[in-house]
């Protein structure tokens, strides 16, 4: 059981909501970690009960695992990093929820994933998980390229990797395309033969089903399979090209965060490949960055408000 040395300690919660999985993590105000909790989806785009769920649920696991009373969570101050909502409706509809948390600040998962990775200071970070998106904070100052969400963005991701490979066994079971040990590993995870159950089985799948998928592209890749290395460089092309674009705004660093981020780093471009930069902190940790700058602002704006409110009662 972690006792609370003050009951005036704040404990911080980051949560940093995607595609696949919601991470929840507890910190103290010194940012240490005390309780982790996993659990599903959290992107709004794909399901707003689906991500409120997942955030309570990961974040009662959190305080479980910190070994504190379960009604603790509404005591937490909480940084919320979500995939989605960089779209004001998603963004507005997840900020009016009426959350359990004593005070919940609400960011994307880009600028969440971008502060952890630099410990809180300026830089540039590419996720490459269920999704891919490129991100930058510069002196106050954001860009985003790509994340324009699945099917219709998102290339190089998880999901990207396993719609292609969907495309490919499609047609190579009708004789349209060569057989490859990627068919041979695709046939054998979806475990058919037949391109209609094929279809059906993926017909209208979230991005989360399609990304199971990119692990036997990549494990082909590796293995020297030229139609799974023709996937996953088509994907890193795309990948290079962001961080190329998320360098004219001179960050002085890149990262690359994500499930997919440390087997697409071998087929990026040489010299993006030689920028990127191991992450410093997790972007739970990021979301906790986000909430102590936007509870200092917060502080220093009401502060400015008592002064203004004091001196207008004294001088009129």
């Amino acid at each position: 059981m972690v006792a609370l040395r003050d009951s005036r300690d704040i404990l911080f919660i980051g949560v940093d909501g995607g595609g696949s999985k919601c991470r929840a993590s507890v910190y103290d105000a010194s940012n240490r970690l005390l309780g982790t909790g996993v659990s599903g989806p959290a992107n709004p785009l794909h399901g707003y009960a689906q991500t409120i769920d997942s955030i309570v649920r990961s974040a009662a696991l959190a305080v479980a695992d910190a070994g504190l009373p379960a009604e603790t969570l509404g005591e937490l101050v909480a940084g919320v990093g979500l995939a989605g909502v960089n779209m004001p409706r998603l963004y507005n509809e997840m900020n009016a929820w009426a959350h359990p948390f004593k005070q919940m600040f609400l960011t994307t998962d880009q600028h969440s994933a971008c502060l952890g990775a630099h410990r809180g200071g300026d830089g540039a970070v590419i996720i490459a998980g269920t999704g891919s998106v490129g991100y930058s904070w510069v002196n106050g100052r954001s860009a985003i390229v790509g994340g324009h969400g699945f099917p219709h963005g998102d290339k190089g991701s998880g999901a990207w990797l396993g719609m292609e490979a969907v495309k490919y066994l499609l047609m190579a079971m009708e004789g349209l395309a060569g057989d490859s040990d990627l068919k041979g590993e695709l046939q054998s995870a979806l475990g058919t033969n037949d391109p209609y159950d094929v279809i059906e089985m993926m017909a209208g799948k979230p991005s989360s089903q399609y990304a199971k998928l990119a692990v036997p592209v990549v494990e082909c890749a590796e293995a020297n399979c030229p139609v799974a290395a023709s996937i996953m460089r088509d994907g890193a092309a795309y990948i290079s090209d962001l961080a190329d674009k998320l360098m004219e705004g001179k960050p002085p660093r890149l990262s690359m965060i994500g499930g997919l981020a440390p087997r697409l780093k071998p087929w990026l471009k040489p010299h993006v490949a030689e920028r990127v930069s191991d992450p410093l902190d997790p972007p739970e940790l990021g979301c906790v960055y986000f909430a102590q700058h936007s509870l200092a602002a917060l502080g220093e704006s009401e502060s400015t408000a008592r002064e203004e409110a004091d001196a207008k009662a004294l001088f009129g």
